[in-house]
């Protein structure tokens, strides 16, 4: 498979999982966006909204998010967030 074939799949992946997320981050007035994926498997997400600025942000990125993604997701290797 092509790295960008391989790329998009992942990607593609990475929202299923976000979009399950997504709704629990919203009630908070908050969310998630991917922002790339690495040929490492490292994915790059933005915390939107409430989420930018919660003091739980790591507790949310780290058990909930990163937890979620790599579990579903065996080619992810890290989770990086920028804001």
């Amino acid at each position: 498979m092509l790295i960008a074939e391989k790329t998009a799949d992942i990607e593609a992946k990475i929202n299923a999982v976000l979009d399950k997320i997504r709704p629990f981050l919203q009630i908070d007035g908050g969310d998630v966006r991917l922002d790339k994926v690495s040929e490492e498997g490292i994915v790059e997400l933005k915390l939107l909204g409430a989420c930018n600025t919660c003091p739980l942000r790591p507790m949310t990125l780290r058990a909930g998010i990163e937890r979620a993604l790599m579990h579903d997701i065996p080619e992810i290797k890290r989770i990086e967030c920028f804001n």
